[in-house]
């Protein structure tokens, strides 16, 4: 009787590079901003985290970052892992050098350096030679090249995109593997908000660089992303594809002001809040 030696199947990897689960979050011990989120991000891929102002989105990249301690936060229940380890308690430094960057609301370059001396402390937690500091400050110039025709210029007297374009740089050089990118269009005009995103999308492709976006942009996020969930009151209360939930006509008439009969009034969104049909 022959007995052949059973070939195990490959399995698929069902892990998610970034994954947030159950997170409750708790501010000065008594203001609770989230309530049980949970979200993936697949490797190499752009998830976006939509929602008003208000609905939780900085507070989640914040927990995933662990820097919520600076603000008198906590993540009081569930957990976050990167690439297979468990990371809500390590250090906002260790957390770096595990390849995962936040680029924060608001730009916050340093305003009295260069645009080139703010680039280069990005590298700040690697041990690099100059040779390979000139290559990796090229790697950005080649995405940003107003940044090159910049790099001497003091950060503070540049304008918001040059700034935002900056912040981004400053997470490339630390080399990354996933960038938490939050609100990258606020204050933007809109042709600088299409030229942050295509640069976004760029080094996704190109670099291999995961993304999770936080943005109030909806129309714009859901174009660059490939998967999205919506946050309300601290709770995803939808997800879904991103073209799919641009597609959606609750999504559409609430988040975009636009319905299968056309722009909606505000007092029409607010009949709409009251309805509520996705937490039916």
């Amino acid at each position: 009787m022959s007995q052949a030696a059973a070939v195990p199947k490959p399995q698929a990897e069902t892990k998610a590079y970034l994954s947030v689960n159950n997170v409750e979050v708790i501010y000065d011990h008594v203001i609770l901003v989230l309530k049980g989120v949970s979200l993936e991000v697949p490797r190499g891929k752009i998830v976006a985290l939509l929602g008003a102002n208000g609905a939780g989105k900085t507070t989640t990249l914040k927990a995933i970052s662990n820097l919520l301690r600076a603000e008198r936060g906590d993540v009081t229940k569930g957990s976050i892992e990167f690439d297979g380890a468990r990371v809500d308690r390590l250090t906002p430094a260790e957390l770096v050098r595990r390849g995962v960057c936040q680029v924060m609301e608001g730009r916050h370059c340093f305003q009295h350096l260069t645009i080139e001396e703010n680039l280069l402390t990005g590298a700040f937690s690697r041990k690099v030679g100059r040779a390979e500091l000139k290559a990796d400050l090229e790697k950005v110039y080649s995405y940003f090249p107003r940044l090159k025709e910049r790099r001497g210029s003091q950060a503070g007297y540049t304008s918001g995109g040059e700034q935002q374009m900056t912040a981004v740089g400053r997470a490339l050089m630390a080399q990354p593997k996933m960038i938490l990118l939050d609100e990258p269009s606020m204050g933007l005009a809109p042709q600088l908000v299409e030229e942050i995103f295509e640069i976004v999308k760029r080094l996704n492709q190109k670099e291999g660089v995961s993304i999770l976006l936080a943005e109030q942009n909806t129309m714009v996020a859901l174009r660059y992303a490939d998967f999205g969930y919506i946050l309300e009151n601290g709770r995803v209360v939808m997800e879904g594809d991103a073209k799919e939930l641009a597609s959606n006509e609750d999504v559409k008439e609430f988040y975009l002001g636009l319905s299968t009969s056309g722009r909606k009034s505000f007092r029409d969104a607010k009949h709409y809040r009251r309805r509520k049909r996705w937490l039916a």
